[in-house]
Protein backbone atom coordinates (compact mmCIF):
# COMPACT_ATOMS: atom_id res chain seq x y z
CA UNK A 1 0.00 0.00 0.00
CA UNK A 2 1.40 3.44 -0.80
CA UNK A 3 1.38 6.74 0.75
CA UNK A 4 -1.40 8.60 1.10
CA UNK A 5 -1.67 12.14 0.30
CA UNK A 6 -4.37 13.63 2.16
CA UNK A 7 -3.69 17.04 1.55
CA UNK A 8 -4.19 16.54 -1.81
CA UNK A 9 -6.99 14.12 -2.03
CA UNK A 10 -9.55 14.08 0.98
CA UNK A 11 -10.93 11.05 -0.48
CA UNK A 12 -7.40 9.47 1.15
CA UNK A 13 -7.91 10.92 4.65
CA UNK A 14 -8.74 7.79 6.30
CA UNK A 15 -12.24 7.62 7.78
CA UNK A 16 -14.12 4.45 9.55
CA UNK A 17 -17.48 5.24 8.11
CA UNK A 18 -16.58 5.16 4.09
CA UNK A 19 -17.26 1.63 3.35
CA UNK A 20 -13.69 1.15 1.10
CA UNK A 21 -11.96 3.06 3.81
CA UNK A 22 -8.67 0.78 4.72
CA UNK A 23 -9.12 1.57 8.45
CA UNK A 24 -12.16 -1.12 8.57
CA UNK A 25 -10.09 -3.80 8.38
CA UNK A 26 -7.50 -2.71 10.89
CA UNK A 27 -10.99 -2.01 13.58
CA UNK A 28 -12.82 -5.57 12.42
CA UNK A 29 -8.42 -6.83 13.90
CA UNK A 30 -8.58 -5.11 16.85
CA UNK A 31 -12.00 -5.89 18.00
CA UNK A 32 -12.99 -9.11 17.04
CA UNK A 33 -13.37 -11.75 19.62
CA UNK A 34 -10.23 -13.48 19.73
CA UNK A 35 -8.51 -10.16 18.59
CA UNK A 36 -9.33 -8.48 21.67
CA UNK A 37 -8.67 -11.14 24.05
CA UNK A 38 -5.12 -11.56 22.74
CA UNK A 39 -4.22 -7.66 23.11
CA UNK A 40 -6.03 -7.54 26.34
CA UNK A 41 -4.10 -10.52 28.01
CA UNK A 42 -0.65 -9.37 26.33
CA UNK A 43 -1.36 -5.93 28.53
CA UNK A 44 -0.15 -7.85 31.39
CA UNK A 45 3.08 -9.52 30.20
CA UNK A 46 4.37 -11.55 27.34
CA UNK A 47 3.31 -15.14 26.68
CA UNK A 48 4.37 -18.03 24.98
CA UNK A 49 1.69 -19.31 22.74
CA UNK A 50 0.57 -22.24 24.64
CA UNK A 51 0.61 -19.82 27.89
CA UNK A 52 -1.48 -17.57 25.68
CA UNK A 53 -4.15 -20.00 24.14
CA UNK A 54 -4.60 -20.92 27.98
CA UNK A 55 -4.89 -17.42 29.27
CA UNK A 56 -7.64 -16.22 26.62
CA UNK A 57 -9.54 -19.66 26.93
CA UNK A 58 -11.49 -20.83 24.80
CA UNK A 59 -9.54 -20.25 21.32
CA UNK A 60 -8.38 -23.33 19.12
CA UNK A 61 -4.85 -23.02 18.27
CA UNK A 62 -5.56 -22.25 14.37
CA UNK A 63 -7.22 -19.45 15.79
CA UNK A 64 -4.75 -18.43 18.10
CA UNK A 65 -2.08 -18.94 15.24
CA UNK A 66 -4.20 -16.52 12.88
CA UNK A 67 -4.99 -14.09 15.40
CA UNK A 68 -1.34 -13.75 16.21
CA UNK A 69 0.03 -13.37 12.33
CA UNK A 70 -2.84 -11.19 11.83
CA UNK A 71 -1.51 -8.82 14.76
CA UNK A 72 1.90 -8.94 13.84
CA UNK A 73 1.35 -8.41 10.40
CA UNK A 74 -0.59 -5.26 11.08
CA UNK A 75 2.15 -4.04 13.88
CA UNK A 76 0.15 -4.43 17.24
CA UNK A 77 2.32 -7.94 18.23
CA UNK A 78 5.74 -8.60 18.08
CA UNK A 79 6.93 -12.59 17.53
CA UNK A 80 10.47 -13.27 18.99
CA UNK A 81 11.89 -16.47 18.25
CA UNK A 82 14.28 -17.52 19.80
CA UNK A 83 17.19 -20.08 18.34
CA UNK A 84 16.59 -22.52 21.64
CA UNK A 85 16.35 -25.99 21.36
CA UNK A 86 13.07 -26.72 21.95
CA UNK A 87 12.33 -23.14 20.10
CA UNK A 88 10.76 -20.64 22.36
CA UNK A 89 8.30 -17.87 20.84
CA UNK A 90 7.43 -14.54 23.12
CA UNK A 91 4.31 -12.65 21.98
CA UNK A 92 4.91 -8.93 23.34
CA UNK A 93 2.50 -5.40 21.98
CA UNK A 94 4.59 -3.37 20.38
CA UNK A 95 3.78 0.45 21.45
CA UNK A 96 0.95 1.24 18.95
CA UNK A 97 -0.19 -2.29 20.14
CA UNK A 98 -0.41 -1.48 23.71
CA UNK A 99 -2.52 1.81 22.86
CA UNK A 100 -4.68 -0.14 20.73
CA UNK A 101 -4.51 -2.96 23.53
CA UNK A 102 -5.55 -0.31 26.20
CA UNK A 103 -8.50 1.10 24.05
CA UNK A 104 -10.46 -2.26 23.13
CA UNK A 105 -9.88 -3.58 26.89
CA UNK A 106 -11.69 -0.41 28.10
CA UNK A 107 -14.33 -1.81 25.81
CA UNK A 108 -14.39 -4.90 27.45
CA UNK A 109 -14.09 -3.67 30.61
CA UNK A 110 -16.97 -1.05 30.00
CA UNK A 111 -19.61 -4.30 28.84
CA UNK A 112 -18.29 -6.26 32.08
CA UNK A 113 -19.84 -3.11 34.23
CA UNK A 114 -22.54 -2.63 32.19
CA UNK A 115 -23.98 -6.28 31.95
CA UNK A 116 -26.31 -5.99 34.01
CA UNK A 117 -28.15 -3.39 32.09
CA UNK A 118 -27.79 -4.40 29.38
CA UNK A 119 -29.50 -8.23 30.28
CA UNK A 120 -32.54 -5.90 31.66
CA UNK A 121 -33.07 -3.96 28.63
CA UNK A 122 -32.70 -7.43 26.55
CA UNK A 123 -35.76 -8.44 28.88
CA UNK A 124 -37.86 -5.45 28.51
CA UNK A 125 -37.42 -5.53 24.80
CA UNK A 126 -38.37 -9.12 24.54
CA UNK A 127 -41.33 -8.84 26.81
CA UNK A 128 -41.98 -5.55 24.86
CA UNK A 129 -43.30 -7.90 21.90
CA UNK A 130 -40.82 -5.80 18.94
CA UNK A 131 -38.62 -8.98 18.92
CA UNK A 132 -39.37 -9.83 15.57
CA UNK A 133 -40.21 -5.85 14.03
CA UNK A 134 -37.55 -3.53 11.94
Amino acid sequence: MGVRNVEADPEQRPDVRRPMCPSRVVLEHVTSRWGVLVLAALLERSYRFSELRREVGGVSEKMLSQTLRTLERDGFVDRDAKPVIPPRVDYTLTAMGREAAEQVWGLARWSERHLDAVDAARTAYDASGRAGSV
